[in-house]
């Protein structure tokens, strides 16, 4: 009875209802986006590896993994000095360092490349540019929304466009429709981080 249900679909639908909550909460700055972020790879993993998109797969270990990081580096208690503000704070958003970019985008070129080789030539990949570069520029764009960079928004628009033409053409619609969403809010997010930064 079970294996008859439509768990491909079913998965979509949750993943997708995760992914909007996940967004509500990093357009807000809230750091219960990482819960989120801990429950959406247990569910894209199952996806990815059945539609054979293996980059998206094994980046979805890494998002369980950075989401754990991402919370600690958001709410841990950091050293304040004066007695009025009080101890537990959270991380405040900021600018990436111009020497900390250059070795993003370093890091996003080397990942880009090193991917496209494995899905090139060790998988059947039929989208293994686009898989590539959508795995590496998450991998530094995940990173910096862990730091807590108002630039992580720009990474999350090159991204989601991608995504969007990637996950239609394999069929995963649901997805598709959910990184249209992603990147229209990417948009708006990275204008209200900068909002908050000014206030």
């Amino acid at each position: 009875m079970l294996a008859d249900l439509p768990w491909d679909l079913i998965l979509e639908i949750l993943g997708f209802s995760v992914g909007v909550l996940y967004l509500w909460w990093e357009y807000h700055a809230n750091s219960k986006l990482w819960f989120a972020s801990i429950v959406m790879p247990t569910i894209s993993m199952w996806i990815y590896l059945r539609k054979g998109i293996y980059a998206d797969f094994a980046i979805n270990i890494y998002y369980f993994l950075i989401a754990i990081y991402g919370y600690i580096v958001w709410t841990r208690k950091r050293n304040r000095h004066d007695e009025d503000v009080p101890k537990k704070e959270e991380l405040p958003i900021s600018h990436i360092a111009k020497t900390r970019l250059v070795g993003c985008v370093a890091v996003f070129f080397a990942l880009w490349i090193a991917f496209y080789c494995v899905l090139r030539f060790v998988t059947d990949s039929s989208v293994p540019v686009a898989d590539s570069f959508t795995t590496a520029l998450s991998i530094v764009a995940m990173w910096m929304l862990a730091q807590k960079y108002v630039e992580q928004w720009i990474a999350w628009i090159a991204v989601d466009a991608v995504c969007v033409g990637l996950y239609a053409y394999k069929g995963i619609y649901l997805y598709a429709v959910l990184y249209s969403v992603y990147t229209v809010i990417a948009f708006v997010g990275y204008r209200n981080w900068k909002r908050k930064m000014s206030v």
